[in-house]
């Protein structure tokens, strides 16, 4: 069976397009602006407190990982600090910040996605992933910092590419590490990954997503009741099973027809539509355009 995870992050195209970091000391704060992309920070050495609007500030320490969605955020020092424009120390050409030392270290990644393709993921996650070094699942992502530290420190050939490869491991190690955390995801897309059943009817959709589903062929796969599962699956995703089949439908089309690869027509078989005009009044209604407004010749 087809592994949702991955056949969301290669649909999307979700790749670590800059990488960053930050060195500090003493009092510092800087606040970043709300934007359509999923981030991860991790703490390689010191402290510092992450702060998400209607959150409790959060305090990270070195070997915790975090993941930020589109929210916007400061991490600081102290959380009663009043933050600077964190953008302006970030430049075109400029990956680096340095505030008054390195008693604190940390490195981020901003992970970018195929135009218009966002929402997929996006809408699914939290603002705000959290994975402290202690957890059960975190032994590869500290094995994966301590390369990337290296990596930063070596002056060699090659250094780059390592460095980016390691930077979308890590994505994907602090979402596994996150899922594997039962009691943080009880609720959303990752909890029913990580759900017996529902991680079962999802790696059936995604391996078979031009079969016509039912809400009765989806409830055998999960070994439930159409009504018990209709309800499991809506409260534990946030949609039900066939508007979630439908919106990985249309989000392939999409991808595929911005990448060029087919026509509109293929397209539309692909993902399991018989009828054109019953595809493009989906993706119309989806996307608030016709197919065509986004395939590429």
């Amino acid at each position: 069976m087809t592994d949702p995870l991955s056949d969301v992050l290669n649909v999307l195209g979700a790749r670590v397009i800059r990488r960053t970091r930050l060195e500090a000391a003493g009092q510092w704060a800087l606040a970043f602006p709300a934007l359509d992309r999923l981030k991860f920070v991790a703490l390689l050495r010191g402290t510092a407190w992450m702060m998400l609007p209607a959150r409790a500030p959060q305090l990270m320490s070195a070997g915790d990982v975090c993941l930020l969605g589109r929210a916007a955020y400061a991490v600081a020092s102290d959380p009663e600090l009043p933050p600077l424009d964190g953008q302006t120390f970030y430049g075109a050409d400029c990956d680096a910040a340095r505030l008054g030392g390195d008693e604190t270290v940390a490195i981020g990644g901003a992970v970018s996605f195929d135009p218009g393709n966002a929402d997929f993921l996006l809408g699914m996650l939290p603002d705000f992933l959290f994975v402290p070094r202690s957890s059960a699942a975190s032994g590869a992502m500290a094995t994966i910092l301590g390369l990337m530290e290296g990596e930063a420190e070596r002056d060699i050939i090659g250094r780059e590419i390592v460095s980016a490869r390691l930077a979308d491991v890590l994505l994907v190690e602090a979402i596994r590490a996150y899922a594997g955390s039962v009691e943080q995801v009880e609720i959303g897309w990752l909890g029913a990954l990580s759900d017996p059943r529902l991680g079962r009817v999802l790696r059936a959709i995604h391996g078979g997503i031009a079969q016509p589903w039912t809400v009765a062929q989806l409830a055998g796969e999960a070994g439930m009741s159409r009504a018990a599962f209709s309800a499991e699956f809506t409260r534990r995703v946030g949609q039900p099973p066939l508007s979630y089949v439908r919106a990985w439908r249309l989000t392939i089309a999409r991808a595929a027809l911005t990448h060029g690869e087919e026509t509109a027509a293929s397209v539309a078989s692909k993902v399991g539509y018989t009828s054109q005009s019953a595809f493009g009044h989906a993706y119309r209604r989806a996307f608030g355009a016709p197919p065509k407004a986004d395939a590429r010749s």
